[in-house]
């Protein structure tokens, strides 16, 4: 009998069997998560040097260039803010096993809330800034409510609610921004400046965007750690089925727990139509959903985790435009490089919960 032969028959025995870990420590959990983002970071490597970019580039595109030079350390900073407050949205929401694919939509709400304090100079000129945050926080909690009520009542799926209100929202915004907002001054469809007082300042040489986002983070640390809704937040994750038979109130926790989702959306929405652009634009959005759900899992839903991840999303955001400008590399190679990562998270997701094994 050949080698090949033997071979052959030894595989025809050979069987993976395919079981649930029952108990896997935190040090071998991180050391999967790890080993894939380190599986994903070099799949992103060949890509890139596939598309045009020299290896000994790349450290120095994503590493060297964004923390030496001054203007991309300030625009990590700045970039770093909204991908904060998306990161935690979708973090609150899954927490809940709510699954917020509406994170675009509800920015744009949020957007479209502070506008209108903006256009309609509503509230005294000191108070301006506190009522756009506000503003824009409840547009984006009334929109998201939406898919949260058709969920527990007619136990429509959030998945495919929330993602298709993302359309509905933006083509609201076209209406807006074509229609009754377009600049007079100029014709081109995006509202007026907002004022000066109306802009988020700097503190310390830092767009006030970023002190924002780590106080929301800091307090949604403690609303969801140290506190009753955090804590009832922790059995409706695990089991609803379990926590509504202890007595948990599970439609009142996975509704509020929407509704910050929302707020937090909508909250980074005002973010970059004040803080960076300055008015309300089209596609100001775009490619925070992918960004949010990233963050969420790499930080596998922990507020100070998703902070620091958030800002190293940030740093592969500005290096990618970079790698636009210097080497024309297209920013949907940008989402693939974060649509890489994704699926390497969910795969170690998969090893840290199941153990593969061979059976003879």
């Amino acid at each position: 009998m050949t080698a090949s032969a033997v071979a052959k028959r030894r595989l025809r025995g050979v069987r993976l069997n395919l079981e649930v870990r029952r108990d896997i420590s935190p040090w071998r959990q991180a050391a999967y998560l790890a080993g894939f983002i380190a599986l994903g970071v070099c799949i992103s490597g060949l890509i890139l040097i596939w598309a045009g970019v020299p290896a000994g580039d790349l450290l120095d595109q994503f590493l060297v260039e964004t923390i030496s030079d001054g203007d991309n350390l300030r625009s990590v900073l700045f970039q770093g803010a909204p991908f904060i407050l998306v990161g935690l949205s979708a973090s609150v929401a899954f927490r809940a096993r709510f699954w917020n694919l509406g994170l675009e939509g509800q920015m744009i709400w949020g957007g479209i809330g502070a506008t209108f304090v903006s256009l309609h100079h509503i509230g005294p000129e000191a108070l301006r800034l506190p009522l756009m945050i506000f503003a824009a926080a409840a547009c984006a909690m009334l929109w998201v409510a939406i898919a949260g009520q058709l969920k527990l009542k007619l136990a429509v799926n959030e998945i495919i609610s929330t993602l298709l209100m993302n359309y509905v929202a933006l083509n609201f915004l076209y209406h807006l921004l074509y229609g009754p907002w377009r600049d007079a001054s100029d014709g081109f469809p995006h509202s007026a400046k907002y004022a000066d007082f109306e802009r988020l300042p700097d503190i310390f040489g830092v767009s006030g965007a970023l002190p924002l986002a780590l106080v929301v983070t800091l307090l949604i640390w403690w609303l969801v750690g140290f506190t009753r809704f955090g804590f009832y937040m922790k059995f409706v994750q695990a089991s609803d089925k379990v926590a509504g038979a202890v007595g948990i109130p599970v439609g009142r926790i996975t509704l509020a727990s929407v509704l910050l989702s929302g707020a937090l959306a909508g909250i980074a929405g005002f973010i970059v139509a004040s803080g960076q652009e300055g008015r309300l634009i089209q596609n100001f959005s775009d490619g925070y959903l992918f960004s949010g759900i990233l963050i969420a899992f790499l930080s596998r839903n922990n507020p100070i985790v998703a902070a620091i991840v958030a800002m190293l999303v940030a740093m592969l955001f500005i290096s990618g435009q970079s790698l636009q400008v210097f080497y024309q590399i297209p920013f949907a190679m940008v989402q693939l490089i974060q649509a890489i990562i994704v699926i390497c998270v969910a795969a170690s997701e998969f090893l840290i919960r199941h153990r593969i094994h061979i059976v003879r």
